[in-house]
């Protein structure tokens, strides 16, 4: 079906956060400037479309507000996309640092069990000093009741030198025994007062480490929120683009029904109600309002969303069925796959594909279609289209 012409159609967390904050800010403060001020210089005066006095109302004026708003809709996403991509890797890394946090603390709740452990233990082997030299006191106060005694005593109070020898070798042994035994707690409360110091460091050193690590996750949950913010602000300005491109398209189909017929006049009903003016015209003389030529299967389709709808949005002369499907998209306009009546199916066949307006859907999911130049002669035709030829069309849906 031949057309006018074509479409000109994060280094480690820590070291990355501080600087992150001021690059995402930037990058979203620059592409919604760009965004809003292409937009809101072209369509908004206190909320509402103004022309000018001068100006006549076409449809395609409120088509290309639309399809501003819808582009700067689309690029709105993108950046929304990107922000939640963001907020995701913040949020891994928040989780990150809990998970070294709880590492942390459990390791200092251990610490602290050991350092409550090796205290007793110091606590326990004082009174263990305590008990020995009680114990050995009394080992002496029973030997010399008169207490400790020379040595010349010792030699005066013994029966022979034998017996002052074994004495004396007694006495030097108990000394031995708790000079030794006194060094050897010594030495061990002194072993557990060095490995209490060490785990008192230890605790400290881990309690530096979670605090670090809190104030990390601090400027992480920040830069979460500020994102939150960000795609807040963003979401907010797709729903307020939508809702004025809800009413555009209501402006727009006023306008159309203003149009009177605009070189338009009632169809023969034989012909799908296409323009008697376009219908009897030779094929490809003339242009419809659409940009299209007439009696191609884009030109009635065209006239059938105008007729049924109350507009058609102006596509610039790309009369190409095929094109669309994605021109479309483009303005906002739902497609699918499910067939429904009162919607454009396209035939994507041959160079051009093919335009049909769907008049009805049967319980078995076989079409009745209405179309031009099926024969590529130009005329208006209706048939049948098979379920499983349907399930292969492309349907756009112009009623939402």
């Amino acid at each position: 079906m031949k057309h006018l012409h074509k479409h000109d159609t994060i280094a480690p967390v820590v070291s990355k956060i501080k600087t992150m904050k001021n690059k995402v800010s930037q990058s979203i403060s620059a592409k919604l400037s760009v965004g809003i001020l292409a937009v809101a210089s072209a369509i908004l005066v206190g909320g509402t479309f103004l022309p000018s006095a001068t100006q006549k109302v076409m449809a395609d004026s409120f088509q290309d507000q639309i399809n501003a708003l819808n582009a700067q809709n689309a690029n709105t996403r993108g950046i929304v996309n990107g922000l939640q991509a963001q907020a995701a890797s913040y949020q891994d890394a928040i989780n990150q640092l809990q998970a070294q946090i709880d590492g942390l603390q459990a390791s200092i709740d251990a610490n602290v069990a050991q350092q409550a452990a090796l205290q007793q233990q110091i606590i326990d082997t004082q009174n263990q000093i305590d008990k020995e030299k009680a114990f050995l006191a009394n080992d002496l106060k029973t030997m010399y009741v008169d207490g400790t005694p020379t040595t010349l005593e010792v030699l005066a109070t013994s029966k022979n030198l034998s017996d002052f020898v074994d004495k004396q070798e007694y006495r030097t042994a108990v000394q031995t025994k708790l000079q030794e035994s006194l060094k050897k707690i010594a030495e061990l409360q002194q072993e557990l007062k060095t490995k209490k110091a060490q785990v008192d460091q230890l605790i400290t050193t881990q309690k530096a480490q979670q605090d670090q690590l809190a104030a990390t996750q601090a400027q992480q949950a920040s830069l979460l929120s500020y994102n939150q913010s960000q795609q807040d602000a963003y979401n907010a300005q797709i729903k307020a683009n939508s809702s004025q491109i809800a009413s555009l398209r209501a402006q727009q189909a006023a306008a159309n029904r203003a149009l009177g017929g605009n070189g338009l006049t009632a169809g023969d009903p034989g012909h799908g109600g296409y323009p008697s003016n376009l219908n009897n015209a030779a094929q490809d003389t003339l242009i419809d309002p659409w940009g299209m030529y007439n009696r191609e299967c884009v030109s009635y389709t065209a006239w059938k969303v105008y007729e049924t709808y109350g507009y058609m949005p102006y596509w610039g002369g790309s009369g190409n069925a095929n094109q669309w499907p994605g021109d479309a998209r483009a303005a906002g306009i739902p497609t699918g796959s499910t067939p429904r009546a009162n919607s454009v199916a396209i035939w994507n066949v041959g160079a051009f594909g093919h335009a049909m307006w769907v008049e009805a859907v049967a319980g078995d999911g076989s079409l009745w279609v209405s179309q031009y130049n099926y024969d590529y002669q130009g005329h208006y035709s209706e048939m049948s289209v098979s379920a499983s030829m349907a399930r292969n069309l492309t349907y756009i849906y112009f009623g939402g």
